[in-house]
């Protein structure tokens, strides 16, 4: 390997069900992101269905682009269609053999299972022998299901991790993937990601673009890879050095935040959501949400997180006027004066929540979601918020939201966390790591 490069990786998940829209890959995610932060490049991600020839030309493809290591998932169950294995010792020149201590160990796992359904037999019998069978010299990786892992190497190519398809399975089998030796020996090369992350908030990737056009014109920046991806209405910036490039990776990182401070969330990978919880820890405060257009989903999004019973003390759904009035006490009158949708309503919401569960912040949200509803002065994506403290501290916007039905809420969902955020004092975290 050059030295002023990574090792280069590919990951191949495997499923019909996953090309015919029935669910969607969790997969491939999980072990690219994974992949990555051991110090791989991650060069190709497929996704094939359960035919041989398929994913032989899936394999043989990352082969010969010179990937150094194949992980696949999917394919090692008992039925027919589960062909992994087999396709994978062909790929490496191996023969199938009968693992007999893997066939009672699998064997005991069903047991139990055979007793309470009574589906026991030959049947049964056959596919434990099915997943039992592996590519002779390959490692085997203990089942957290019933199908084992393997890890296979192809002489004079890359070295296939075999893992089951379904994501508990495949995420509990990870670690022993790592630890077995020839995956253990590979990575003793792999140099360390030493990547680093900004997060921003109300930013374009246009302005990252052009700043790093400026940077780049007086800098040399070719031993960086940047990548920006905008997600839940943040800006990620993700920076890649290559062995070598680290100071000037370090370099880029600092001016970037320093240049875009005012939009700066985060600079060392902490995300809206754990910063907001630890500003309330910290000040043991606790948030009430009154919520009209987003559905409880801004309360979804608080109780995500483990330990929120510290923080969050309810919500409302008040989606009719009735509702609004009823249980969260705001006025009749006013909604008749300004409109359900109106920044007033927002801020009686936000009391009226903060009322109701004696929090120290509350949060209202009210707004047109569409697709129908909108007029000239309330047009669909009009969204109104107001977040009110104990301390009288108000905060209020009423943007009009692009998108469509799912982008509005979501989006309002965003924007409430980031009004939150600001409300509980928490400051951009500018920490850098290993600084």
């Amino acid at each position: 390997m050059d030295t002023h490069s990574r090792p280069r990786a590919a990951v191949v998940v495997t499923g019909s069900e996953l090309l015919t829209g029935v669910i969607s890959d969790r997969n491939g995610p999980f072990l690219a992101a994974a992949l990555g932060e051991l110090g791989f490049e991650v060069a190709h991600l497929l996704v094939v269905g359960d035919r041989p020839d398929d994913l032989v030309a899936a394999l043989t493809f990352v082969a010969d682009a010179g990937v150094a290591l194949v992980v696949t998932s999917g394919g090692l169950g008992p039925t027919a269609d589960d062909l992994t294995a087999e396709v994978v010792a062909s790929f490496a020149g191996a023969d199938m053999v009968l693992d007999e201590e893997m066939r009672d160990h699998i064997a005991g796992i069903l047991a139990g299972w055979a007793a309470r359904t009574g589906f026991s037999g030959p049947a049964l019998d056959e596919a434990n022998r099915k997943q039992a069978m592996v590519p002779r010299g390959a490692v085997v990786l203990m089942p957290v299901g019933t199908a084992p892992g393997l890890v296979v190497r192809r002489p004079d190519g890359p070295l296939v991790v075999v893992l089951p398809g379904p994501p508990r399975e495949l995420q509990g089998m990870w670690p022993s993937a790592l630890a077995s030796a020839p995956v253990a020996e590979l990575l003793a090369g792999v140099p360390a990601a030493a990547s680093r992350e900004l997060r921003f908030f109300g930013f374009p990737e246009s302005e990252i673009a052009a700043t790093l056009r400026e940077i780049g014109a007086s800098r040399d920046l070719s031993g960086v890879e940047v990548t920006t991806c905008l997600r839940r209405s943040e800006l990620e910036v993700d920076i890649r050095p290559l062995p070598g490039s680290e100071d000037v990776a370090a370099e880029l990182h600092a001016e970037l935040a320093a240049r875009h401070a005012k939009h700066l969330v985060s600079a060392d990978g902490a995300t809206t959501d754990e910063l907001l919880a630890t500003a309330l820890l910290e000040q043991g405060w606790t948030v009430a949400t009154g919520e009209s257009c987003t559905g409880g989903m801004l309360a979804s999004r608080l109780v995500d997180r483990a330990g929120s019973s510290a923080y969050v003390a309810g919500g409302v759904v008040a989606y009719s006027n009735e509702a609004k009035t009823a249980l969260l006490g705001v006025p009749a009158e006013m909604i008749a004066e300004h409109g359900a949708v109106s920044p007033e309503v927002a801020r009686a919401l936000a009391d009226g929540a903060r009322a109701r569960f004696g929090a120290d912040v509350g949060v209202g949200i009210t707004g047109v979601a569409g697709p129908g509803g909108g007029t000239e002065a309330k047009p669909v994506g009009y969204v109104c918020f107001c977040v009110t403290t104990s301390s009288g501290e108000v905060l209020s916007r009423d943007p009009v939201m692009p998108g469509s039905r799912a982008d509005i809420r979501e989006r309002s969902t965003d924007m409430a966390m980031h009004l939150l955020l600001r409300a509980s004092g928490a400051r951009a975290r500018k920490s850098v790591p290993g600084h």
